[in-house]
């Protein structure tokens, strides 16, 4: 797999794609970053970024990962000692997952941020934003976006300056992120800075078919135990030949394949015997014929999930 397929695959948008490639062509090593808000348990919709980190530093990028504390505070996740606290251990899942810890640069905002040059194009930033402006690009990411406090009116501005200071090429997000990228690319040229490329990848379903959310536990944490995933999995969303919006099936093509090049469902020979699969079409297209069970997927999905969080459980009980 070439460079540009590799940084690609699994991607809703690249902002713009001839950027993209230009870089990968240019006699520079690129870098790429992802900014984390260091504000809970890490799910696999946060790790869906992760693994386009490792698709970029694969393709010889130099990643950056910004433990975000100074912008979890102003979000309202916590004191600063709490988020720091969480920072660490977000670094250490990180690394746990497979991010190369001597070619990734883990910074704490707050080890730069509040710096009067930082702070200066901040304000530089706000003085061509609109609060209209600032607002919609918060929208998707603020805890209250209704009524919304100053402090998270700031959170984009900082977002985008973050680029610049941390010198990337590349700001990689989910498509939720996009408003505040869009900004960056906007301002960062006004202030004396290139645009950055941007990379977003999907947002995952929760494993009930519905909007992934704390408050409803339908998401696997990096932390869950193989008995949770188990549980987890059994009730997942998964209606038999549905291929649209299956959660189940998003785990296969967004983080077992990339991981796997070749995966087995087992089952029992009274039932057809294994299924093994080289790819997440020839996986789509058989539970789309209803050649695959639904139960027999979910069980695949469980062993393969539980082999990929095996080394952050492991950190946890050295940690």
């Amino acid at each position: 797999m070439d460079n540009l397929t590799l940084i690609t695959r699994n991607t809703e948008e690249i902002v713009t794609g001839e950027e993209l490639e230009a870089l990968i062509a240019s006699s520079k090593r690129p870098s790429a970053y992802v900014g984390y808000e260091p504000s809970g348990k890490i799910h696999m919709g946060h790790v869906l970024t992760v693994n386009k980190l490792l698709d970029l530093q694969q393709a010889g990028f130099r990643i950056t990962v910004l433990l975000a504390d100074i912008h979890a505070y102003l979000n309202e996740k916590g004191t600063m000692d709490e988020v720091k606290k969480i920072a660490e251990y977000n670094r250490r899942c990180f690394i746990a997952l497979g991010l190369d810890e001597k070619r990734t640069d883990f910074v704490l905002g707050s080890s730069y941020q509040l710096d009067p040059k930082y702070m200066l194009d901040v304000l530089k930033l706000a003085r061509i934003t609109t609060l209209n402006r600032a607002r919609r690009s918060m929208d998707e990411v603020s805890r209250d976006a209704e009524n919304p406090k100053v402090s998270q009116m700031v959170y984009p501005l900082m977002q985008a300056v973050d680029i610049a200071h941390l010198g990337v090429d590349v700001a990689v997000g989910g498509i939720d992120q996009r408003k505040i990228h869009m900004l960056a690319r906007e301002g960062l040229p006004q202030l004396g800075y290139t645009a950055p490329v941007c990379i977003h990848t999907p947002i995952l379903l929760g494993l009930d078919g519905k909007k992934m959310s704390s408050s409803r536990g339908n998401y696997i944490s990096v932390d869950d135990s193989p008995e949770d995933i188990k549980k987890k999995m059994r009730g997942a969303f998964c209606p038999e030949g549905e291929v649209k919006d299956n959660p189940v099936l998003s785990l296969f093509r967004f983080h077992i394949m990339p991981r796997y090049p070749r995966i087995v469902v087992k089952r029992p020979e009274k039932y057809g015997g294994d299924l093994h699969y080289e790819s997440y079409e020839a996986l789509e297209s058989d539970f789309a014929a209803r050649k695959l069970h639904p139960m027999d997927l979910k069980t695949a999905a469980s062993e393969y999930m539980n082999e990929i969080l095996k080394p952050v459980r492991e950190l946890m009980v050295v940690g």
